[in-house]
């Protein structure tokens, strides 16, 4: 997997520790029984190399943070400017406001200048400092803007489509001849980064589900036939449905983008919902918000500033579709909804989502500083690596329905209703 290279290290790197740049971690390692040994990818390993590209007090980075929120954002932030400050002596660190946007010297507020001590206490509050914003900029103006405040290093901190960009803007410089590190750093609260075996962010948007799933179990178990129905995030992937779940172990259906489901008929989600009330007289189902979308119309599809088709709403879909399917049925039920999506992107990370962003961030900075551009810090067995950005266009990360995780999933719950194949 052939990484991008600015040109030759000719500094000395200020750390003791190094990592050999012919290192490299396999991304298949099971070898089923009668498996024909074939190429596979192999990944650079991140981590800090003996020489170093940009000398630190010359050294000039840039911060760009995009796309919607998700916890950890900020750590991630405060990791990178102590990791250039502290370990490599770099001085000039800017913080472009307001996502891609900022970078168009047009539209876009001045750059933050990041200090140690602008960012002490950032990771105590969820957000970014640094706000966000959706959409694409125009490349050739935040080139030239880049050139002119004569940036070294851009790390952009988003998911697919900000690394998309991250890639345009790394390609144009290059085209100019301009010697500039763009190395991403995979932001994405659904966990959906290919290549990337957890995303910053999941593991406390599953917490916080967690916390909301108890609240609706006991509003269901509170009434009798009650239902409580939860949306979560997950356009195209169930992983924070599918983790909740199994965390929290009060769910009795979960339904993700991955598995199409049958509503109605004798072996539907809605028959299968009314004998769990009949048999127990409450029910929990959590819906990730790119669930069911095969019931919608797709003749007038609407896209967002990022280019994301806009979703239709599941979760008042499900409600509408429950409420009057039981009243049919001449079975009295209550139905609650809960949609905390916003509640749960906004908080500050849990600790082990705070480690995990500051692996990724300072993995990053080692990268830029040897000169890697075009990648993306990538993360397979426990290992930090170096992915090439057009990669992530040839492979999405959704979740394997023959998985251990989803295996959990249908323990947990019992479920058992018809599904599309």
């Amino acid at each position: 997997m052939e990484i991008t290279s600015l040109g030759e290290a000719r500094f000395d790197n200020p750390m003791s520790f190094h990592v050999d740049d012919a290192a490299r971690v396999r991304y298949n390692v099971i070898v089923e029984p009668g498996d024909t040994p074939t190429d596979d990818f192999l990944f650079e390993v991140a981590g800090p190399r003996r020489r170093i590209f940009f000398d630190p007090p010359k050294t000039r980075a840039g911060i760009v943070t995009c796309g919607g929120l998700c916890p950890g954002v900020n750590n991630v932030i405060r990791a990178i400017v102590l990791e250039l400050y502290h370990r490599y002596g770099v001085r000039d660190i800017f913080g472009f406001r307001n996502g891609y946007s900022g970078l168009d010297p047009r539209v876009g507020e001045k750059p933050i200048p990041m200090t140690p001590e602008f960012v002490e206490d950032i990771h105590k509050d969820g957000g970014t400092v640094l706000n966000t914003s959706r959409g694409p900029v125009d490349i050739r103006i935040a080139v030239d803007n880049l050139i002119a405040r004569r940036i070294d290093i851009l790390f952009t901190i988003g998911g697919d489509g900000t690394q998309r960009g991250g890639a345009k803007l790394f390609h144009e410089a290059r085209r100019r001849g301009y010697k500039l590190a763009v190395v991403g750093i995979p932001k994405t609260i659904d966990n959906d980064v290919a290549f990337v075996s957890r995303t910053f962010g999941y593991l406390t948007a599953v917490e916080e589900v967690s916390r909301v799933i108890n609240c609706a179990h006991t509003e269901a178990h509170s009434v009798r036939n009650g239902v409580a129905l939860v949306k979560v995030m997950g356009r195209n992937a169930g992983f924070i449905a599918a983790g909740a779940t199994i965390a929290s172990q009060d769910v009795n259906f979960t339904l993700v983008p991955e598995l199409p489901f049958v509503l109605d008929g004798e072996n539907g989600f809605l028959s299968a919902l009314k004998l769990r009330l009949i048999d127990r007289e409450h029910a929990v189902v959590i819906a990730a918000e790119g669930a069911g979308q095969h019931f919608f119309s797709t003749e007038a599809q609407r896209f967002d500033a990022s280019g994301n088709p806009k979703l239709n709403d599941i979760g008042a879909y499900l409600r509408q579709r429950i409420e009057a399917y039981l009243s049919e049925e001449g079975l009295p039920s209550t139905l609650r909804y809960f949609d905390p999506s916003y509640l749960i992107r906004s908080v500050p990370a849990n600790a082990e989502d705070a480690i995990l962003c500051n692996f990724f961030a300072r993995n990053a900075v080692h990268a830029a500083m040897a000169g890697k551009t075009g990648i993306l810090i990538g993360h397979q067995h426990d290992t930090f690596t170096h992915v090439p950005i057009e990669l992530l266009e040839q492979r999405k990360k959704q979740l394997d329905i023959d998985s251990p995780l989803w295996h959990g999933v249908v323990s947990s719950t019992g479920q058992n209703f018809a599904c599309e194949t």
